[in-house]
């Protein structure tokens, strides 16, 4: 398959680096760049989608409304992690119990205290649902909210098993009414995530293939860990590919000054909203205006290095929720 073969020439590359460097950054030599090409999506004013971008082909790969799925599971043979939609602002909370038709709104005592949503990183190991697979306990479900900002309701879900090719869940409104769904959701590990929706009670798929894009533009929790209690809250930016992407931001160095032979490899991340959504401030006039210091320095799963900055948060029209920027492969 492609993926593989992209994978393994990545993995190539990075052992020759490795095998050339014993310590501090990896050099790199320039050579010739691309273009400055202008590029942006819409994401309505409303921010209701979700838009998968691809660097290579300056392309808009995929986009779908950000509501219509409620946890993507982990799709590679030894995966295990599930997650929860972000961009609805959803939370977990483990009960006790685990048989899912004993689970109603009485056992909501605690939720507030107890509940839990992704880290922004995307991180494997800081989700709301964690490692389910000793206790398989039932966790009521806050679906969040909908593109309109109107609140969804209350579920209950039960992972009940994995293996290298399906999970088996269960899951059920909080409030009992309606029979309790099970669901075979088959792995795939051409995409990141399989997607469950509690609505229309089945898998379907949301973003595209893993290898064909290495952006999203979306709303997303992020948690504002210098307030007390920390704060989660819904902001709107852009987020990394899961699969092998990587990034920085550079604050020192011009856009027009970043080249491929002052990268610092060192400070590249896979946290998945390095990017995220602070390169543009809200001001006391009611606007947003961008920070014209953010650039980003991005590698793809293929290896290949690009810089970009955000040049707008407007359309032509002037409506909000439509990231303009500039991006170059280096």
């Amino acid at each position: 398959m492609v993926w593989k073969e992209l994978l393994y020439r990545s993995v190539i590359v990075s052992l020759f680096f490795m095998a050339s460097c014993t310590r501090g950054e990896l050099p790199i030599e320039p050579h010739a760049s691309g273009n400055v090409t202008k590029a942006g999506v819409d994401l309505d004013p409303t921010y209701k989608y979700q838009v998968y971008y691809d660097l290579r082909t300056n392309t808009v790969v995929g986009r779908n409304i950000k509501s219509v799925w409620d946890i993507g599971l982990e799709t590679t043979a030894d995966g295990y992690h599930v997650v929860l939609n972000g961009s609805k602002a959803m939370f977990a909370f483990a009960t006790a119990k685990t048989d899912l038709s004993a689970v109603s709104f009485a056992d909501t005592a605690g939720y507030a205290a107890g509940k839990k949503c992704d880290s922004h990183t995307g991180s494997p190991d800081s989700t709301a649902i964690g490692d389910w697979r000793t206790t398989k306990p039932v966790y009521i479900i806050d679906r969040g909210v909908n593109e309109m900002g109107q609140q969804v309701g209350w579920a209950k879900l039960q992972v009940l098993s994995v293996t290298d090719s399906s999970y088996q869940v269960r899951f059920a409104s909080l409030d009992n009414t309606g029979e309790a769904t099970t669901i075979t959701v088959r792995k795939d590990s051409a995409y990141n995530l399989a997607f469950v929706s509690f609505t229309t009670n089945e898998q379907f798929l949301v973003e595209p293939p893993k290898h064909t894009w290495d952006l999203t533009f979306t709303q997303y929790t992020f948690i504002f860990y210098d307030q007390t209690p920390p704060v989660p809250y819904l902001v709107t930016g852009c987020l990394l590919n899961r699969y092998n992407t990587v990034a920085y931001l550079d604050t020192a160095t011009s856009f027009a000054d970043i080249s491929y032979g002052n990268i610092k490899t060192g400070e590249l991340t896979n946290d998945i909203n390095t990017i995220g959504y602070d390169w543009k401030v809200y001001t006391s006039s009611g606007n947003y205006v961008v920070r014209a210091k953010n650039s980003y320095v991005i590698r793809d799963a293929d290896g290949i290095y690009y810089k970009l900055h955000f040049t707008g948060f407007y359309s032509a029209t002037g409506a909000k929720g439509s990231p303009q920027w500039e991006f170059q492969q280096l």
